[in-house]
């Protein structure tokens, strides 16, 4: 079934108004006729299923609502991506996959071992825009209930402090000179455990750039109550310590808990 994105907005009673680039999809590309069922997903993680209704007025798909429910695809943990920023266009691969991977939010930071420099505000926005749209695209391609948010970029002290006051007791930092891979099954193993009980803890997961973390922004990670944790014998790169990280949380989270799913 075709999945689309809409705003909640658009949802009165039992119908649904799909408008904007989606029309033009449905219409002409798929060329879906009236009858024909979609997937309308209000990025806020629940899917209604619907029958278009009416393909005849301009710049609109008319869809009447057949059932609404929460969508099955999101993880039963929050994780907070806070990547370090890489350079040239790797933040776009990040974001894809990580997205790809049930990563519910991406913080770009500035550390002190980036090469990359921030630039005005204008470019800024701009690129922001960008990721927010590989964003859209990569939850669409894989089913995602919600869009995650990209938002703007964080130093170092902004992303720990936000962090910490979503869920002190979750911060993870994968580090190249941490010991022993058990160290994340542990982590991992135990955060799924509690999901048993009924919570839902937020895991911010922060990953260095291409020089690594400073020594002090281990500290100060560690004062903020962050667990370390190593990634394995090899050093991985920026790109795929945050995609490693993402793959173990959500198989522990996910397989350990079926019942949620």
């Amino acid at each position: 079934m075709h999945r689309f994105y809409i705003d909640e907005q658009q949802h009165m009673g039992n119908e649904i108004r799909v408008t904007g680039e989606d029309v033009n999809h449905i219409k002409n590309v798929l060329r879906l006729k009236e009858g024909d069922r979609i997937l309308l997903c209000n990025s806020v993680d629940t899917d209604h299923i619907c029958e278009i209704a009416d393909l005849s007025e301009k710049g609109t798909v008319l869809c009447t609502v057949l059932e609404s429910k929460k969508s099955d695809s999101e993880l039963p943990v929050r994780i907070v991506l806070y990547q370090g920023l890489p350079k040239k266009d790797k933040m776009e691969l990040i974001i894809q996959k990580c997205v790809e991977l049930g990563v519910t939010e991406i913080v770009p930071v500035t550390m002190k071992r980036c090469i990359v420099k921030i630039e005005d505000e204008k470019s800024e926005a701009k690129k922001n825009l960008r990721w927010n749209e590989i964003s859209r695209a990569a939850a669409k391609q894989s089913g995602r209930g919600i869009i995650p948010k990209v938002g703007r970029v964080m130093n170092f002290k902004e992303a720990l402090k936000k962090a910490a006051s979503e869920d002190p007791e979750h911060l993870l930092v994968p580090y190249e000179n941490e010991n022993g891979i058990l160290s994340l099954k542990k982590f991992a193993s135990e955060m799924a455990a509690s999901l048993k009980k009924g919570s839902k803890p937020t895991v911010s997961v922060f990953i260095g750039p291409e020089g690594g973390f400073d020594e002090s922004e281990i500290e100060e990670a560690k004062t903020a109550g962050a667990t370390t944790v190593s990634l394995g014998r090899r050093i991985l790169r920026t790109e795929t310590a945050g995609l490693t990280t993402a793959a173990i949380l959500m198989y522990e989270t996910e397989t350990g808990n079926d019942s949620l799913s």
